[in-house]
């Protein structure tokens, strides 16, 4: 079936898109896109071309070349490019990507798609209400198609308008580079939380854990998926360190498994943990982080976010007196400058503070022992 899409101009004069796909075997193997002044002529198009297409021998017969790389969408081209790619394409990315087919541009010819299209594109999503941040990581993934389609699939998608558009919307202001964060959670934050936790846990024992959870992101510096990732069987207990896999960096992801370090405390939660299942910590990335806002919001703590943890951890570890060598043996850091960010140390009066007691309730029945009891 055909279907016929009203576009708006610029001008703000009405044009109407019409589409057909082919389907063989759950696969679109024919897409034509074409546009009319009128409803009733884009209408009466879709009725003749699918007729057309549904004589014996149509499909085999159309062409290959020029026209019709011509008439693939950009839509088309994501799809193309998540469908081809070998390596396992990250949670995020596939969502950004997602979420641009629902955009008006994924609905263009690559052909006619122009720098122009690509900026206002940005600032269409830009006025969703999302950040520049954003934004940026929405243009930095659709490349990645502009990138491969021309010398993969010969789709006519211009990677210099792709460059060009990324230039300008800097230019204007529609993206940004990321900030990095230095929120810490403070010691009284955290009592709040392990207190929050703790309790919840002896009244909803088969909640998830969250106090140990929270204890394990901050001794052990790892991210929230990687701590859902770990299994038993990742575990090295006579090495004190675990095979975190598919640890995040900016050149790879999926196979990137990286051998970490675990800090006694770390080492301590885990052996704490019951064995009911293949990871350490058997819960949902959605399940911890609704349970962390949550949190967050019912005790008044302020802009603290789950991943605010790493930071807490990594410079903890510096507290404490690691070096960069051994906190990034922790952390998984490949590049120790990127440490340097972590290296602000908080301090009360001459000592450091001491955090054993959280170690402490963590490893313990929360039934047995409570959080007010447990620091000294």
């Amino acid at each position: 079936m055909g279907t016929i899409i009203k576009r708006k101009r610029k001008d703000g004069s009405a044009a109407w898109l019409a589409q057909i796909a082919v389907r063989r075997a759950g696969k679109t193997v024919w897409r034509e896109n074409r546009t009319f002044e009128l409803r009733s002529t884009a209408a009466a198009w879709i009725e003749k071309r699918e007729k057309d297409l549904a004589k014996p021998g149509a499909l085999e017969n159309l062409p290959i070349g020029e026209t019709r790389r011509r008439e693939v969408t950009l839509g088309d081209a994501i799809d193309k490019y998540v469908e081809d790619s070998a390596k396992a394409i990250g949670r995020t990315k596939a969502q950004v990507l997602k979420s641009i087919k629902e955009f008006d541009i994924a609905n263009k010819l690559c052909a006619q798609i122009d720098s122009a299209d690509i900026v206002s594109f940005a600032k269409e999503k830009l006025n969703t209400g999302v950040s520049p941040q954003t934004v940026s990581n929405y243009l930095s993934h659709l490349s990645a198609v502009f990138t491969v389609a021309g010398p993969a699939w010969n789709y006519p998608l211009d990677e210099r308008a792709m460059r060009n558009a990324m230039i300008v919307a800097k230019k204007l202001g529609l993206t940004q580079k990321s900030r990095h964060r230095d929120r810490r959670p403070t010691l009284d934050e955290l009592e709040q939380l392990m207190a929050h936790f703790l309790d919840r846990s002896i009244r909803r024992p088969s909640s998830v854990p969250m106090h140990r959870v929270i204890a394990f992101a901050i001794f052990s510096t790892r991210r929230q998926e990687e701590i859902t990732r770990i299994k038993w069987a990742d575990l090295d207990k006579e090495g004190k360190r675990v095979l975190v896999r598919d640890m995040k960096n900016p050149g790879e992801k999926m196979g990137n498994d990286v051998w970490c370090d675990l800090p006694d405390p770390a080492l301590a939660i885990i052996e704490a943990m019951p064995k009911h299942a293949s990871q350490i910590f058997p819960y949902s990335t959605d399940a911890i982080s609704a349970a962390f806002t949550r949190a967050t919001q019912l005790l008044g703590i302020k802009d603290l976010r789950f991943h605010d943890l790493r930071h807490e951890g990594v410079s903890r570890l510096f507290e404490i007196g690691y070096n960069v060598p051994h906190a990034a043996a922790v952390s998984g850091h490949r590049s120790w400058t990127s440490l340097k960010r972590y290296t602000h140390l908080r301090q009360t009066g001459d000592k450091f503070e001491d955090w054993s007691w959280i170690a402490e309730v963590t490893t313990r029945d929360p039934r047995q022992r409570k959080r007010s009891s447990a620091r000294r």
